[in-house]
């Protein structure tokens, strides 16, 4: 169920300071008594910011929980970024969350049969949340929460656009896996399988976490296209900047989501934590470069975990980064 937010819990998450504006102080919410659909065509802003905190997906998928724990200090992070000529809190609302609590709190992984009812129950809610806004002219910045959510992204981006859309995926995986039980490996696969994905570019796929029958896969399918992080950071046979046109060239033909699995950055807490991957320099500079399209209509940014660190630095640090991105995205949609 999708709970909104207040002016009063932005409030609470702003720390405000006399002579600075935060983004807290302009952000939008819902907050009268009409439809969301009313709401949201009559709101004069272009961003609107949902967050998916679970991690049904993950563990389902064998992956370490925690991916619940990003959203909160993410969009605190946010709230707390200073207004300026960069970046304007008035073009910004604040939607809220899907409350997954209960069912994250209480699902056991062993229970194939529950975390595909679940996954798919949430993937019905994203599809139809994310279809709403795009339907009413604005743009989604989704925080998640596991990478199953890819699959309601894609199907809420197809269904307002009324066509298969493309996905370019900054990720050590390729969620292409088997047609099984709904889990955070294979969200992608089921946006192929029911035709709401047209074509898909991965980009910094790591060579030793990719089966060969994904591979074999994409090599038979002329959608489907990708590079590894080996190719572009340890054999340097392909150039990063040269990486992102070709990516570009690939899916801006229409419109397109722009997916980012933070388990893609070296030493970052998520639910799959690589020791080397790509810079958070690199991963901010792909944000922008690919959100300056016209094309790119959604931003999803996941696998997040805080929580797989015990340390108390780690949610603020998590939530800050992610911060980061959806700035990035916003002033490269805005400029």
């Amino acid at each position: 169920m999708l709970h909104l937010f207040t002016q009063q819990a932005i409030a609470n998450f702003t720390n405000t300071r006399n002579g600075e504006t935060k983004l807290g102080e302009c952000v939008s919410v819902i907050n009268s008594k009409k439809t969301l659909r009313d709401e949201l065509n009559d709101s004069p802003t272009n961003f609107v910011i949902l967050g998916i905190p679970e991690d049904i997906g993950v563990r389902m998928n064998g992956g370490n929980g925690g991916a619940h724990t990003s959203f909160i200090p993410a969009i605190k992070a946010f709230l707390n970024t200073q207004q300026n000529q960069f970046i304007d809190g008035n073009k910004i609302l604040v939607l809220g969350y899907l409350d997954c609590l209960d069912d994250v709190i209480n699902f056991d992984s062993d229970d194939r049969e529950k975390g595909d009812l679940l996954v798919k129950k949430i993937d019905k809610e994203v599809s139809n949340i994310v279809q709403l806004i795009i339907e009413c002219g604005k743009t989604p910045i989704i925080i998640g929460g596991g990478h199953n959510n890819a699959f309601g992204n894609i199907k809420g981006l197809s269904e307002a656009s009324k066509q298969a859309v493309n996905v370019i995926n900054l990720d050590a995986h390729t969620d292409l896996r088997r047609l099984e039980e709904r889990h955070s490996g294979n969200g992608f696969s089921y946006a192929l399988h029911e035709n709401y994905l047209d074509k898909y570019f991965m980009f910094g796929l790591h060579e030793n976490y990719t089966p060969q029958y994904v591979f074999d896969m994409i090599h038979n399918n002329m959608k489907l296209e990708y590079n590894t992080f080996e190719e572009l950071e340890v054999y340097a046979i392909a150039n990063f900047k040269n990486e992102l046109q070709r990516a570009k060239n690939f899916i801006d033909n229409k419109p397109f989501g722009i997916e980012i699995d933070l388990d893609c950055v070296q030493h970052f807490p998520s639910s799959a934590m690589t020791p080397t991957g790509f810079t958070p320099q690199q991963t901010r500079q792909f944000v922008y470069s690919f959100a300056k399209n016209n094309n790119a209509s959604y931003i999803h940014i996941c696998e997040g975990a805080p929580s797989v660190k015990n340390e108390p630095t780690a949610a603020v640090q998590v939530g800050k980064f992610i911060s980061y991105l959806i700035s990035d995205f916003i002033k490269a949609k805005e400029n």
